[in-house]
């Protein structure tokens, strides 16, 4: 019988926690993308059903309320992400282990979650001054929004300790490489 394993990539925003995640998807076949789900405004080029479940807060609440996620967090006023049940199933369901690209407390919150069956990496940037240059080349947010973003991203790299492992990304092919190790190392467990 099929035992399920979880891995969880976690990382501030801007981090490239993404990228890696794209990469592990094509390199892994058994693995399959956990969808979070969200409140938050759909960008560009998104898809609900693909890159999130968009959903209202009404309607997140009530999922809440029926104790639909595995975790859930108001990441601002009225901004909520999290992951729902279902979604760990249907990928369980078809023999693949769950990818997670969620964001630092949502790693954490699934690492506790999982336990054993959970392998978390904290995605990080050599510095900060690089984090921020690659936030603001998304040309995606306010300079207050941004700010914002910047005061979360402090607050988050404390929480590097609470993981099984870390992953700088520095130069791309080597943070694939090392990323590939690490799930390759698990899975075999």
């Amino acid at each position: 019988m099929f035992e399920g394993k979880a891995i969880i990539f976690s990382a501030p925003s801007g981090s490239g926690k993404t990228t890696v995640v794209r990469h592990l998807m094509n390199k892994f076949p058994n693995l399959g993308f956990s969808i979070s789900a969200t409140t938050r405004k759909k960008r560009n080029g998104e898809t609900d059903g693909k890159d999130y479940y968009f959903l209202s807060r009404r309607e997140f609440e009530e999922k809440i309320a029926n104790d639909e996620f595995v975790e859930w967090e108001q990441v601002y006023e009225g901004l909520y992400y999290g992951t729902l049940k279902r979604e760990v199933e249907r990928l369980w369901n078809q023999n693949q282990h769950v990818l997670f690209d969620v964001d630092v407390l949502g790693g954490i919150n699934l690492k506790k979650y999982f336990g054993e069956r959970g392998f978390a990496v904290f995605v990080k940037v050599p510095d900060l001054r690089e984090l921020e240059n690659r936030l603001r080349l998304r040309k995606t947010e306010s300079e207050e929004s941004l700010q914002k973003r910047l005061d979360r991203v402090r607050y988050e790299i404390g929480y590097e300790k609470d993981f099984d492992a870390s992953l700088v990304n520095d130069k791309l092919d080597d943070t694939f490489l090392e990323a590939e190790k690490m799930i390759n190392k698990f899975l075999r467990q």
